[in-house]
């Protein structure tokens, strides 16, 4: 099993390119006249950058706008015509200060002018048309393409936000916003866009969010909605980005019955693909969710009870897009964690694993690539080296291991092909760094090794153990097949030991001295053997 993979930051989407029902319809119209858009589009945006005697002036006028709303809310609190105007004149001071996104050097004269409170307690302002444009503010102001290169200045900003309690007024306004109203639907995403700026500019807010608010019952009771939307896309990614790097996180939303949850939103994908493609992005986030949700113990617990190893085994019967994805699922939930591994082959999931493993993969079009084919098997051969180690004895481990006698022992003619192949890759991968050392560009150890890893040197090593415990069963004609298999290519079980060595000598103590001296023992005992 790998760590879910870091998810990319820098292609973020726009507002404009999310369709509520997940289509998109493309301008058919050549009429129009794209020199004439394109001048348009740079005298609006040809905005003098503001100096801080602009920002004071802004921060001047909208202090002053706020103060007579309030005034006349509470003055003529039961006739809101009578405050009518100066809401419109406060809604015009706030879309003025978005200047201030042009000038992020400004960010720290902002906060010293103690605007930021003010800004933020409009958040829960009565109309909810205020509360809108605070949000675009926010969104604007924390945009990635301002803080690329001006770090320090929006850290001050967006430290003063939290702060000031921004999380939890954007998501206490979150829940009052309606989905259905396109302009309410709009600061949805807008919220969740600022949540997931907050994060990348200050990681910690990942974990703050979820301690302070309720955004895990929000983007949980979102996705359990059945219908797709763009927002419902979204928070499918923003809960991504809140599960990949904490496990307080993880565990958390565990408890609050998230698996099942996660379980539900996906299974509604058992026996039909997504109907576009931002609807099988959404997909491919929910199972990033579950897949980080199985690396805590308690959650590989709570995915066995849902009867989650049931679903992901159906998913994968079904063959439809989802497929992948089941087997990656399956491979969290089993690594390192026996009760799942025995679950998987009480209810008959060696067949449709084994299926996979000798390559009858389902094949979409888009997924004719030869690095969707590579994933897969990286994947299944981690799923069979999972339950290895997770089934030590007894009827499920004869039942594993007879697969690979079956039919002339065609299971091991296959994990010999993938030896080979990972093999030459790895070893391509290491005359390439000795051949860069000869042109003078040193790399140390850890990095010759990392680079081997990528190469492939972990599904090589994983293709290694299961050998170790073919080997170690004793089983004649599995030994006898193993030899000959070698013989063929000109190797010897020197080979695989080396392999298995390199793999020992590397196992990190992650997981603790103990674990750590518990699988170097593990691997020692397949050398020994072999």
């Amino acid at each position: 099993m790998e760590v879910v993979d870091g998810r990319n930051s820098n292609t973020k989407r726009k507002r404009d390119d999310v369709v509520p029902n997940g289509n998109s319809n493309s301008n058919s119209n050549n009429d129009i006249d794209l020199s004439l858009l394109e001048a348009v589009e740079k005298s609006q945006n040809a905005v003098e950058a503001p100096d801080l005697r602009t920002l004071k002036k802004l921060v001047l006028s909208f202090e002053r706008r706020l103060k007579d709303n309030i005034g006349a809310r509470l003055k003529y609190a039961d006739q809101p015509d009578r405050f009518a105007d100066s809401e419109v004149e406060l809604h015009e001071d706030l879309q003025k200060l978005k200047v201030l996104a042009g000038a992020p050097d400004l960010y720290p004269d902002l906060v010293s002018l103690n605007t930021v409170p003010s800004i933020l307690n409009l958040l829960g302002h009565d109309n909810t048309d205020i509360a809108i444009d605070v949000v675009q503010l926010l969104q604007e102001l924390t945009d990635d393409e301002v803080f690329d290169e001006n770090d320090e200045a929006v850290g001050v900003l967006v430290d003063a936000l939290v702060d000031n309690n921004v999380l939890e007024l954007l998501v206490q306004n979150l829940q009052r916003l309606n989905d259905s109203d396109p302009d309410e639907s709009a600061a949805v995403y807008g919220t969740l866009a600022t949540i997931e700026n907050l994060i990348e500019v200050k990681p910690a807010v990942a974990e703050l969010v979820c301690e302070r608010t309720k955004l895990f019952k929000w983007l949980m009771g979102k996705i359990k909605v059945r219908e797709f939307d763009g927002n419902k896309q979204y928070a499918s990614e923003i809960l991504a980005i809140l599960l990949q790097s904490s496990v307080a996180n993880q565990k958390k939303l565990g408890q609050m019955n998230g698996v099942d949850v996660l379980l539900q939103a996906v299974a509604m994908y058992k026996s039909k693909d997504p109907k576009s493609s931002d609807e099988a992005e959404m997909l491919e986030n929910l199972f990033d969710c579950l897949c980080c949700l199985l690396m805590p113990l308690e959650n590989k617990e709570r995915f066995v009870k849902a009867e989650g190893v049931e679903l992901m085994i159906i998913i994968i019967k079904q063959k439809k897009s989802a497929y992948g994805s089941a087997i990656r699922a399956l491979d969290f939930a089993m690594t390192k964690y026996p009760p799942a591994c025995e679950r998987f082959i009480d209810v008959l999931g060696l067949k449709t694993a084994f299926a996979a493993f000798m390559g009858k993969i389902p094949i979409k079009k888009k997924n004719k690539k030869e690095r969707y084919h590579e994933e897969l098997e990286e994947r299944i051969v981690s799923l069979i080296a999972s339950l290895f180690g997770g089934i030590l004895r007894g009827s499920r481990r004869e039942r594993l291991l007879s697969k690979f006698v079956e039919n002339e022992c065609e299971k091991i003619d296959r994990l010999m092909e993938l030896y080979m192949r990972y093999s030459d890759r790895v070893k391509a991968e290491t005359e390439r760094m000795d051949q860069l050392e000869l042109d003078d560009l040193e790399m140390d150890e850890e990095e010759k090794y990392n680079r081997k890893l990528e190469s492939g040197l972990y599904t090589l090593q994983l293709i290694a153990v299961i050998l170790g415990h073919l080997w170690c069963s004793e089983h004649p004609q599995m030994r006898a097949r193993i030899e000959l298999l070698l013989k063929q290519q000109k190797l010897t079980k020197k080979d695989v030991k080396d392999i298995l060595q390199e793999y020992h000598d590397n196992i990190g103590d992650v997981d603790g001295p103990e674990e750590m001296e518990r699988s170097q023992a593990k691997i020692q005992r397949f050398i020994s053997a072999l």
